[in-house]
């Protein structure tokens, strides 16, 4: 058996007049009991406010602002992390049967600055897919 878990990315406050991007990360685990096929692949899905990859969205709690960002594949932020297609890119986990478990992948994340958005609480879910 094998379990997948993802930890939520996190931006902290954002300030509206920062002329740099906010940058977070977080993780995608995959552990398995019993020896899975050797490469499987890890998908994010599209924004569930924004419906799309570029950007995706953050909506703020109680209200219509939205907020940009992505996640992405690489510490540069070049490549978006997705599900393949409109090009976005996935992760394939190499040789995971011969890795001691758990497997661990740094999902980053990035909001980019001077974004005209009112005070509160915004969030985004996302779904996580492991492809065997």
């Amino acid at each position: 058996m094998c379990n997948v878990s993802a930890t939520s990315v996190a931006f902290g406050a954002y300030d509206v007049f920062s002329q740099v991007p906010l940058d977070s990360t977080g993780t995608v685990t995959v552990s398995c009991d019993e020896v899975p096929p050797p490469d499987p692949v890890i998908s994010i899905g599209p924004s569930g406010n924004s419906g799309g990859f570029f950007p995706r969205k953050m909506r703020r709690a109680g209200g219509a602002d939205t907020l940009d960002y992505n996640l992405f594949l690489d510490p540069s932020m070049s490549r978006v992390w997705g599900d393949g297609t409109g090009g976005t890119m996935t992760v394939q986990l190499k040789n995971v049967h011969r890795q001691k478990p758990p497997v661990v992948t740094t999902i980053y994340a990035r909001v980019p600055p001077r974004q005209n958005v009112s005070v509160g609480t915004y969030s985004d879910t996302l779904t996580v897919t492991i492809t065997w």
